[in-house]
């Protein structure tokens, strides 16, 4: 009766395991199911207006769309970069319209908020729709419902449709330049090294400068060096300008930081070889190599298979400076000459220096600030004896005396290109007569 019994209880269990394996394989069929494209009519033609903002707020639903992208790494999808509300957003659906038949599908979105929140209600998103199998839409329209009038919804371009050969080497992303931004001189000073080292492009996402700002972007938008991408987002969120919540009543933190750098990497996915994701005060220094390209083929030599490669973040205080290249010509231009600032930040016991990235766009699912959230291919911390982050700003280690600063005169190296450079720039802009 024992075994009997043992036996009755054995077959049960195998019994329950069975139905429950069928029923979670047929409810992930479902959902699969659910997501595929469905014809909600036919012989219409696309009369929704286009987006041309940066930034559209989708009617009533706590969601952002900034521009979505055709990817086919793993299946052919349109992924939209967004932000939405963490908990409220629960249901999208994308509206493709496919042209000449003029059918219109309906995809149900996947929302995949990123993990890097910080405690912020909103977050950046990647919105995810299956495509219509034998149709490349042009454009993608985003609703909560999948029933609706397609007229009223606006119709987003999808970007990244036909693959392109590379047109620039390096594509260096400044995710949002806010809070009347008037560091200037710093600022050219960056363009210029960034150029030294082989930027032959730069993204900035633009929330607001100073005056004088606004005419050296303008310069370097004329040179072809610089994009910028209007981020009004305090048009729409109670922005922070800290990185984490602090019960403060603000939407996102650091005006959308982590939306734009995602932005940036798809947006550049198919015409730059590599994309860097640093801040305009940063500079990623070689130490054993002349410039980026240089470096970057020695890398990837050594790291087969890695997509994305960390450079170490050291602070050179601004408030600490040598007496070296106090150049007239560029006194009454505001803010810091980097040249000046040699001294760096010794190591802090327990403290992991942060790091910033130049990644394989292609290779890259999802970014935040310091390191990729998902990626295809490996992630290597590149060691300091190779390349460091040179990051002038404000002192981290305020107290520490000069004597404890560590003096590294790497930037030098590039003391004669760069001056030249920034006073041709100077000259040019004709700055120093408006100073």
């Amino acid at each position: 009766m024992m075994c009997a019994g043992k036996k009755s209880y054995f077959a049960a269990a195998v019994c329950i395991l069975t139905v429950t394996s069928l029923l979670t394989v047929s409810y992930l069929k479902l959902q699969i199911l659910s997501h595929y494209p469905k014809v909600i009519q036919e012989g219409r033609r696309c009369r929704g207006e286009i987006a041309n903002s940066t930034i559209t707020a989708l009617k009533g639903n706590k969601t952002f769309i900034i521009s979505p992208y055709f990817d086919d790494r793993e299946s052919k999808v349109t992924r939209l970069i967004g932000i939405v509300h963490h908990e409220d957003v629960k249901q999208l659906y994308c509206w493709f319209c496919c042209q000449p038949n003029g059918k219109i599908y309906v995809s149900k979105a996947k929302i995949d908020v990123h993990s890097d929140r910080f405690g912020f209600p909103y977050g950046a998103a990647d919105i995810v729709c299956l495509e219509p199998e034998n149709c490349d839409p042009n454009h993608v329209s985003v609703h909560q419902s999948p029933h609706g009038n397609i007229d009223q919804l606006p119709r987003f371009e999808i970007k990244n449709r036909k693959a392109e050969t590379f047109s620039v080497d390096f594509t260096v992303c400044i995710s949002a330049m806010f809070g009347n931004y008037n560091n200037v001189l710093q600022f050219i000073q960056s363009m210029e090294m960034y150029k030294i080292l082989g930027v032959q492009k730069v993204v900035i996402y633009k929330n607001n400068c100073s005056h004088l700002m606004e005419k050296v972007l303008k310069f370097y938008i004329e040179e072809g060096t610089v994009e910028i991408i209007p981020w009004p987002i305090n048009s729409h969120l109670k922005v922070s300008s800290e990185w984490r919540f602090m019960q403060d009543g603000t939407h996102i933190g650091y005006y959308g930081q982590i939306t734009a750098l995602n932005d940036c990497i798809y947006r550049n996915m198919e015409r730059s070889k590599f994309v860097v994701l640093n801040d305009a005060d940063e500079i990623i220094l070689p130490l054993k190599h002349p410039d980026w390209k240089t470096m970057m083929n020695s890398l990837q030599e050594k790291n087969p298979g890695t997509s994305v490669f960390l450079f170490e973040n050291h602070i050179f205080p601004e408030t600490v400076s040598t007496p070296m290249f106090n150049i007239s010509f560029w006194n009454t231009v505001p803010g810091v000459n980097i040249l000046q600032h040699v001294y760096r930040e010794p190591d802090r016991k327990d403290v992991i220096n942060p790091r910033k990235m130049i990644v394989d766009p292609r290779k890259v699912i999802q970014t935040s600030v310091h390191s990729v959230l998902r990626a295809y291919g490996n992630s290597v911390n590149v060691p300091m004896d190779v390349a460091l982050i040179y990051h002038c700003r404000k002192a981290l280690q305020s107290d520490l005396p000069r004597q404890s600063l560590i003096r590294d005169t790497t930037l030098w190296r590039y003391n004669s290109s760069l001056i030249m450079n920034v006073n041709k720039v100077l000259s040019q802009t004709k700055l120093k007569s408006e100073t």
